[in-house]
C-alpha cells in the first residue's frame, strides 16, 4: 500500500510540477492550497486534485478518509503552498531531502534551533492528522521561505504510517533523527565543522 500511495503522489506532483507556467496548473495548485487545514473531501472542488486516478485499494468505502487519503490529501496540499512563488519544482526525491532534513537544514545558529526544534516537536507531537496539517503548514512555510526542497512522495509514506499507533513513535524518532543528522553538522554559530 505504501509504494501505491508513494507512485500516485508522484505521478500527481509530477503532473503539475511539469506544467508549473501553465494556467491549468497554477489553478489546480490554488485549489489545493484552499484545501489546507481542512478535512479530504470537505472542499468539493478539489476532490479531482486528490482522487482523481486514485487507486480503489486507497479509497475508503465509508463517508471518513482513508488514512491512504489522509496522507495523500495533506501531502499535495503542502506541496501545493510549498510551490507557491517558486518557478523550479521544490520536489526532490532522495534522503537528503526527507522532513527531517529538510527541516535541519533551517538551523544556523542557537536561535534557529530553539525555534525551529520547538516548532517541529509540537508539530510530530499533534494528536490527529487536522492538527498535524495545521503544524506542518508553518513547517512548509519556513521551508519555502529559504528554497529548501522536500521529498514529497516520502512525506506521504510517513503521514500514512503516523497514523498507526503502532508506528507513530518510529515516524517521530525518524524524523528526529534526520533532523539532528543534519543539524549536528552545523555547530552553534552556524560555519560547516570541519570533515
Amino acid at each position: 500500500m505504501i509504494n501505491a500511495i508513494q507512485n500516485y503522489v508522484i505521478k500527481q506532483i509530477s503532473s503539475l510540477s511539469n506544467h508549473l507556467e501553465a494556467g491549468i496548473s497554477k489553478a489546480k495548485l490554488a485549489q489545493l492550497r484552499r484545501g489546507i487545514g481542512k478535512k479530504p473531501g470537505e472542499n468539493p472542488e478539489i476532490w479531482g486534485s486528490f482522487l482523481v486516478d486514485l487507486p480503489e485499494q486507497l479509497m475508503s468505502n465509508t463517508a471518513e478518509p482513508s488514512k491512504a487519503e489522509w496522507a495523500i490529501y495533506i501531502t499535495l496540499t503542502m506541496f501545493a503552498r510549498h510551490q507557491q512563488g517558486h518557478s523550479e519544482p521544490v520536489n526532490r526525491q532522495g534522503y537528503e531531502y526527507y522532513l527531517g532534513q529538510a527541516v535541519g537544514k533551517l538551523i544556523r545558529n542557537n536561535d534557529d534551533l530553539d525555534r525551529v526544534q520547538r516548532r517541529f516537536s509540537v508539530m510530530a507531537l499533534s494528536a490527529d492528522m487536522v492538527e498535524l496539517s495545521y503544524h506542518l503548514r508553518c513547517i512548509i512555510r519556513l521551508l519555502s521561505d529559504q528554497d529548501i526542497l522536500l521529498d514529497y512522495a516520502e512525506l506521504a509514506k510517513e503521514l500514512f504510517l503516523f497514523q498507526f499507533d503502532n508506528s507513530a513513535d518510529n515516524i517521530r524518532l525518524k524524523w528526529g533523527q534526520d533532523f539532528y543528522r543534519q543539524v549536528n553538522h552545523v555547530n552553534v554559530e552556524g560555519d560547516k565543522e570541519e570533515d
